[in-house]
């Protein structure tokens, strides 16, 4: 039988460092560990056998389950030690054996979860990332270091993202796909080495798109993964057409943004 917890919502077998700043109505569950320069905001709930370490601050709401490893030195061997961060959102929920490490000085100092996410069991966010608001990450997705999600992005069990990539908004990663490319807005991707698929369409229902919204979408997205013409070509008759439309928009300003990862692009006919 375990003991009650305590009035400030410390278990008594719970290691929370003196100078460790919880907010109001915090829970940290039996035998979880806080180190010194933590900060849980108000309502976070620690369940059990988590261990919270470094510059590491977690937004009100947020529940960590058991065994998750949150602000641990990043897995680079360039990191000297640097006092970089970790920074969580609010209302996160970070499940079984999932491993987040803080920024490194090569990459901002600083890796950057949002809000409302839902990190399944063993999921892995690593140094120098960026994570939107809203984004799921399924059991075992794991992300490199300096990959940048966007809002509401999927990615399925076991997908893996390579360093640097890009992942849109809304973007839907297939399981067990490899993602060396970056992602389009709305793109849907998938395979061993993954490759474009077509539109996140359920999402894009899901997230309430109207369908005059989607309809132009998809005849952009039609044009400008055609076979005539050069890419660059085309990606100015998408302006000159659709331009207007801000779905459309975020695509062509995502892809004129320079990355040194290339835009993961649909499989040909031949299967090359």
């Amino acid at each position: 039988m375990t003991a009650p917890l305590s009035p400030v919502g410390i278990h008594p077998t719970a290691v929370v460092d003196p100078a460790a700043r919880l907010g109001a109505g915090v829970t940290v569950g039996p035998f979880c560990l806080v180190g010194p320069n933590v900060e849980l905001g108000d309502g976070v709930r620690l369940v059990s056998h988590v261990v919270v370490e470094g510059r590491t601050r977690i937004g009100a709401g947020t529940v960590i389950y058991p065994f998750a490893s949150i602000g641990h030195p990043p897995q680079d061997l360039k990191y000297r030690g640097e006092p970089s961060e970790l920074i969580i959102g609010c209302n996160n929920t970070i499940r079984e054996h999932v491993t987040m490490n803080p920024g490194t000085e090569g990459g901002g100092m600083v890796t950057r979860v949002g809000d409302n996410c839902l990190f399944m069991m063993s999921s892995h966010v690593a140094h120098d990332c960026v994570v939107g608001n809203g984004v799921i990450l399924a059991n075992n997705a794991t992300l490199a270091g300096h990959v940048t999600v966007g809002d509401y992005v999927v990615m399925g069990g076991l997908s893996a993202a390579h360093q640097f990539v890009r992942i849109g908004p809304h973007a839907m990663i297939g399981g067990m796909s490899g993602v060396e490319n970056d992602v389009i807005p709305f793109g849907l991707v998938m395979g061993d080495r993954a490759r474009l698929a077509g539109l996140n369409l359920v999402g894009l229902e899901r997230r309430g798109f109207g369908r005059d919204d989607i309809r132009g979408l998809r005849a952009a997205y039609r044009m400008l993964f055609a076979s005539e013409g050069t890419f660059a070509d085309r990606l100015e008759e998408v302006d000159r057409q659709f331009g207007a439309q801000i779905l459309v928009a975020d695509i062509l300003g995502f892809i004129r943004t320079k990355n040194s990862r290339p835009l993961c692009q649909p499989r040909v006919e031949n299967g090359a």
